[in-house]
């Protein structure tokens, strides 16, 4: 169900144009957390400010919400095809990487849930059950207008958002994030074990049953299998740490959640996000795909 299209006003027009860059930060946050792609979130609000700007606004109570609805309605539909394109994906999928630091070039509303864990925690939902999830407890749409997102009614929708939330809770339960100060002082110890080629201290900073994944969606050499354990996951990247050595590791925010970045020649070669729990890394996940990485 879309809105009708009415012809532009030059009332609607100031409208959007003094409010567009306001409003611009949930759209982008909106598709980015439904479909974890900074391109296609790019490419949604581009879609939205085009349709907005044809459209007679001068009615439109919250402009916000209008906005956000039109953003998830096209999310929507890219989410649906998207869940076709990952069953051919090369290798581990790993959501786009989203600098969220005080030197990003892209404002969003940070908070976690466009962090790389919960991201890849609503993967598991179904494209309703995510959407209904993010209008309503991100964004704080009502049910009747998720609704209209959905093609479906408001008790429909309700139950959606109420399963996402029972998945979502479960999840973050059994994978608690630590907090920043925690992650501060493993991030640093990893970093210096990793520069030293420790192995011994790696293999301390990594759970028994640690996992790694590697995302290079076929465009660049990596593991296209879940690597378990710690000791063996420290061994893997003490032998890549041998094969290349990157000229910096610096410590950065994406997606509100501090993380590494490995620099190579002067381009960012990957980013690397950790489940952290009771001081151990108990999963380590690596964006290498190019393609991941370009806007960076």
């Amino acid at each position: 169900m879309g809105e009708p299209r009415m012809p532009r006003s030059a009332g609607s027009g100031d409208l959007l144009e003094a409010e567009w860059e306001t409003h611009r930060p949930a759209v982008f946050g909106a598709a980015y957390r439904l479909l974890g792609s900074v391109a296609d979130a790019e490419d949604v609000t581009q879609d939205v400010w085009l349709r907005a700007s044809g459209a007679d606004l001068r009615d439109v109570g919250d402009l916000r919400a209008w906005l956000v609805t039109v953003a998830a309605r096209r999310s929507y539909d890219i989410l649906k095809s998207a869940r076709i394109r990952r069953e051919t994906y090369v290798g581990p999928w790993l959501p786009e990487p989203l600098l969220t630091g005080p030197d990003a070039s892209e404002a969003v509303l940070v908070d976690e849930s466009v962090g790389s864990a919960m991201l890849l925690i609503m993967e598991e939902l179904s494209p309703p059950e995510r959407v209904a999830f993010v209008l309503h407890d991100v964004f704080a749409l009502e049910f009747g207008q998720i609704a209209e997102v959905l093609g479906t009614s408001g008790p429909a929708a309700r139950q959606h958002a109420s399963r996402a939330r029972r998945r979502v809770a479960k999840a973050k339960q059994a994978a608690p994030q630590a907090p920043k100060a925690e992650r501060e002082r493993v991030l640093a110890a990893f970093r210096a074990a990793y520069e030293a080629g420790d192995l011994a201290g790696l293999v301390r900073l990594l759970h028994p049953d640690a996992v790694y994944v590697t995302d290079g969606g076929g465009k660049i050499s990596a593991a296209r299998k879940l690597i378990h354990g710690g000791p063996r996951v420290a061994e893997v990247m003490v032998r890549v740490g041998h094969q290349w050595r990157p000229d910096r590791i610096d410590v950065v925010e994406v997606g509100g959640e501090l993380a590494l970045c490995f620099l190579r020649e002067g381009r960012v070669y990957s980013i690397d996000t950790l489940q952290i729990t009771d001081g151990v890394i108990t999963e380590y996940r690596r964006v290498i795909n190019p393609e991941k990485l370009s806007h960076l």
